[in-house]
């Protein structure tokens, strides 16, 4: 039985066909990081940590590209997935991705491609590429709150920031006072209230005496 292809999946093509790996790679990478800031305290001998955020995984491998035995130059094929680097004029990004191989499953984003050539027709047309590519994994904002408590045991409410919000506003919402914004500000690390970008997670303290 001939093994399963990896496919790449453009989920944001008017047809989405599948771009099929030409050969499978020997093996995959999948790393995940979490970020925490160091709190110093005089007169500690080590600092604090305190957990910020989670980063997304990401998925790296090698691909191989060979058209040796059909005699065409190999870049019709590894092209085709360079070409899932650039910008869509519509969404002003680079398409969201699925990077499907058998039961693996993985949302995602192309990050970075690096392309090297090492065999060559007696013409100079390459008939054999290497790509290592990096993928980020991409979700949707309503599934990363999805998967978070809506009540936390400490009583931290989560909602998302909407076009034309303040803190002010969500602390009076929320407090009925638009005076605690500044609560709001430190739980969700924010220096600046009037950078926040519309659709940023934010955690919601309860305040001491009974807020929220």
């Amino acid at each position: 039985m001939a093994l399963m292809k990896a496919l790449i999946i453009n989920k944001d093509a008017l047809i989405p066909l599948p771009i099929p790996v030409m050969f499978n790679p020997p093996e995959y990478q999948i790393q995940k990081t979490n970020q925490f800031a160091e709190i110093d305290i005089p007169g500690l001998g080590n600092s604090l940590l305190q957990f910020v955020k989670g980063g997304s995984e990401t998925l790296t491998m090698e691909l191989f590209f060979d058209t040796t035995d059909l005699g065409i130059d190999v870049r019709i094929f590894s092209g085709l997935v360079m070409k899932l680097m650039e910008v869509d004029s519509e969404t002003h990004a680079p398409p969201r991705l699925m990077f499907v191989w058998s039961t693996f499953i993985f949302p995602c984003v192309l990050e970075s491609v690096t392309q090297k050539f090492d065999y060559f027709s007696s013409i100079g047309m390459p008939l054999r590429a290497r790509l290592n590519v990096t993928f980020k994994s991409y979700s949707e904002i309503k599934n990363l709150l999805s998967a978070i408590p809506f009540l936390s045991p400490d009583r931290t409410k989560r909602r998302v920031f909407k076009p034309g919000e303040t803190l002010q506003r969500i602390a009076a919402q929320e407090y009925e006072d638009p005076r605690q914004w500044r609560a709001i500000a430190q739980a969700n690390n924010i220096d600046n209230p009037l950078t926040i970008p519309p659709g940023k997670g934010l955690a919601v303290p309860s305040l001491p005496g009974g807020g929220v």
